[in-house]
């Protein structure tokens, strides 16, 4: 959901959205719909798992990824690699920003080019040891629009019949330094796991823990196929503490704990690790 924090690098929602506490999948809906009623979006307010990917992605013929984990990124890669379908990878920490085409074999729309590593090529693993994130290194909103210029120019190129034209490379530019560098992802790898030996084990839902860090201080909790009441839920928690719900999701506030659950009964919990 959207926070103030979180209004100093994006504009899809503002202030009134935050007291809200208006998700952000929402808060861009309405907000898209302003500039431009005749552009259909559809917001889905859910976590992406491996039970909901497919039907979250749908018939997409690109996918652009907005995500803040590897987790979440790994699971994309496999579907679209599996499907033959495109996507961009794309990242942004403190003033650095990078992004990455993927374009797997047998793509759907258009077959006729060459296909290009995918993301388990270049990061086998998550990156270890000392990683910047965005609560120990903030985002800097500039670092944030350069990655998403590129990233929907690639996607105009592809959707304009163009995709010979695309990046074929990892690209990381830091707006801060000017300090910028590219790493050859023109070929997938034969040995890579995914798209060489075909091996979708963050699509098979391995090794995903139930509860998993979610920014400072703050745990996410995967419960799923197990809807909340809001409503009801609200009625019992509203003698323990602050309770605010606006049917898309709950929050409840007792110090010093904030709790956040959503219908789907995915739940955050500010306060603890």
């Amino acid at each position: 959901y959207g926070e103030p924090s979180n209004l100093q690098r994006q504009v899809l929602f503002d202030e009134d959205d935050a007291r809200e506490c208006l998700p952000k999948a929402e808060a861009a809906r309405r907000h898209l719909a302003r500039v431009n009623s005749g552009v259909q979006v559809s917001a889905q307010i859910a976590d992406l798992t491996p039970r909901a990917v497919e039907a979250l992605v749908g018939d997409a013929d690109i996918v652009l990824d907005c995500t803040d984990n590897f987790e979440t990124r790994y699971l994309i890669n496999d579907l679209c690699v599996r499907d033959g379908r495109p996507w961009i990878y794309a990242a942004a920490v403190g003033a650095y920003a990078a992004t990455m085409n993927i374009l797997p074999r047998t793509v759907r729309s258009n077959p006729s080019f060459e296909p290009t590593a995918c993301l388990a090529c270049i990061f086998p693993a998550s990156p270890a040891g000392t990683v910047e994130t965005c609560d120990t290194a903030g985002i800097l909103s500039t670092a944030v629009n350069f990655a998403a210029s590129i990233q929907v120019t690639e996607t105009l190129k592809f959707l304009t019949g163009q995709a010979r034209s695309m990046r074929r490379t990892l690209l990381a530019y830091d707006v801060w330094t000017g300090e910028r560098s590219e790493v050859a992802a023109g070929a997938p790898r034969t040995d890579c796991d995914v798209c060489g030996l075909r091996r979708f084990r963050a699509l098979a839902g391995e090794g995903r823990a139930p509860i998993t860090l979610c920014g400072r201080n703050a745990v996410q909790i995967h419960e799923h196929a197990r809807p909340v009441d809001l409503a009801a839920l609200a009625r019992r928690l509203e003698p323990l503490g602050e309770v605010r719900a606006n049917g898309l999701l709950l929050r409840f506030r007792t110090a010093p704990y904030t709790l956040t659950v959503f219908p789907d009964g995915r739940a955050l919990i500010q306060g603890t690790t």
